[in-house]
């Protein structure tokens, strides 16, 4: 009896014990593995591009930032100034000054057509003298305007220089543009300088060559009263 207790016991040991199957033993897909290995590496493929190109995005992002970047240029402000004070020392002639609208005006009371003020000594030389005092005063004012000028010769240079040094030195295309207009405004700047330089000198001359003219009319007027009609 404890034979067959025993014998029923390994049986039972026996049966409780795994078996290996066949089917249950790992096989390897050599296709599948080289189908997941080429998906993968095109996918890394991919995934490098799309970072490249966002790398090429962000350059090009960083070059229009250089290329829409603004330069500032103080020297603006002080062309400004400057063509200012050139404008304010026009605006102080005397006399007849550049008013189009009060220059006829003027221009009769200092040369008037009539002769009347002939027949006393003193209006003759009250004239006269307004006439010469008029010519000193504008050439006076041209000579000021001319000083002014030089003036601005030599901060102009300066500008020049540091408005060059910028326009080499700027990196986008904005700054140089900036930086040509800046160029542009210093050439217009000494245009109007020169211009309101000749009007000034030009006022000048013409004053002076009035103040000739109308001293010989006044001159025949006066010889023409002395003689008379010839009849005594």
């Amino acid at each position: 009896m404890k034979k067959f207790m025993m014998t029923l016991m390994l049986a039972g040991a026996a049966m409780s014990l795994p078996t290996s199957s066949a089917l249950a033993v790992p096989v390897f897909d050599s296709a599948n593995y080289s189908q997941n290995l080429l998906t993968a590496a095109r996918t890394l493929q991919q995934i490098n591009q799309q970072i490249q190109s966002l790398q090429n995005e962000a350059q090009m992002l960083a070059n229009q930032q250089k290329n829409l970047a603004k330069v500032d240029f103080p020297q603006m402000a002080a062309l400004e100034q400057r063509l200012q004070e050139i404008d304010r020392l026009m605006g102080q002639a005397q006399g007849i000054d550049f008013r189009v609208d009060r220059l006829d005006e003027q221009f009769r009371g200092s040369f008037p057509s009539s002769f009347d003020h002939l027949a006393r000594r003193d209006a003759r030389v009250a004239s006269a003298k307004q006439r010469i005092e008029q010519e000193m005063a504008a050439f006076r004012q041209a000579m000021s305007v001319q000083s002014g000028i030089v003036e601005n010769v030599r901060s102009d240079a300066e500008a020049l220089k540091a408005i060059v040094e910028k326009s080499q030195g700027a990196e986008g295309g904005l700054a140089a543009q900036q930086a040509t207009n800046q160029l542009l405004a210093l050439a217009a700047k000494q245009q109007f300088q020169i211009q309101q330089l000749m009007a000034a000198q030009f006022r000048g001359q013409a004053l002076e060559q009035a103040r000739r003219a109308q001293g010989e009319r006044e001159a025949r007027e006066a010889t023409r009263r002395f003689l008379g009609d010839g009849k005594a």
